[in-house]
């Protein structure tokens, strides 16, 4: 069983990498991912509020974009205190805990930056999305306590079930990305996309259908086929009627 990977997007403060570092590590999370890292990476002050857990920051890895770091996970959560209005299914972080658990392949977790947290472009990346059940009048909560969390259930849990056994794993997201570009540009050539003012929620939803939790790489493989078979420019009748 795969500890999840913890993915910070666009962390804003070093000292906050470094405490988030420190909580992953009190519950046996090591690898953390960033994505755009505001001042860089690495960060000189990350090292003292990590407070030893200095394994974690020598082993984080950069990334570009969140399709980029997500790419190699089969099932991913965003964190956020805010359902915006996307139709993903919403998991507390003992909820995600144990799904994990049954569920084959990486998991992955994204926070977002501390000021804004994740945009709606980042959050429909996932398949799911975990908020914490907070007081609803007083919902702010730092980085590193939303990660130590998630890491805190993660842990409670990870004794308590098995690990998926005899579950097909489900497919990475880079084949889950295929997928979503193959249906794009076969509904921009069928004109869906044809209002604009409309087209950016319409990508969004297509996006969101096709980012919900369970495919596996073969049905993966199987809905790009029907797809292709779909989109395939048909022979003439004639053709069709010939012995």
């Amino acid at each position: 069983m795969s500890a999840p990977i913890i993915i910070l997007v666009r962390p804003q403060l070093g000292e906050n990498i470094g405490a988030a570092a420190r909580a992953m590590l009190n519950f046996g999370i090591s690898e953390l991912r960033l994505v755009s890292p505001r001042d860089g990476w690495p960060n000189p002050s990350a090292g003292p509020a990590a407070a030893g857990a200095d394994e974690v920051l020598i082993g984080a890895k950069v990334y570009d974009s969140v399709a980029e770091a997500i790419a190699d996970c089969a099932h991913v959560y965003a964190t956020t205190v805010r359902k915006r209005g996307i139709l993903k299914d919403v998991k507390t972080p003992e909820q995600a805990a144990t799904d994990s658990m049954k569920r084959p392949g990486r998991t992955a977790i994204l926070f977002g930056a501390e000021a804004t947290g994740l945009d709606n472009a980042e959050v429909v990346c996932a398949q799911e999305i975990i908020t914490v059940p907070v007081n609803p009048e007083f919902t702010s909560l730092n980085l590193a306590q939303a990660v130590i969390l998630c890491a805190y259930e993660w842990s409670r849990h990870r004794t308590d079930l098995m690990a998926g056994e005899g579950l097909e794993a489900a497919a990475p997201q880079a084949e889950v990305e295929g997928l979503v570009g193959q249906v794009h540009d076969a509904l921009t050539g069928a004109d869906f996309f044809r209002t604009a003012d409309r087209a950016p929620t319409a990508r969004q939803t297509v996006r969101n259908l096709l980012t919900r939790p369970g495919y596996t790489s073969q049905e993966v493989r199987t809905l790009r086929g029907i797809i292709s078979a779909l989109t395939k420019p048909r022979r003439a009748a004639a053709s069709r009627d010939e012995p």
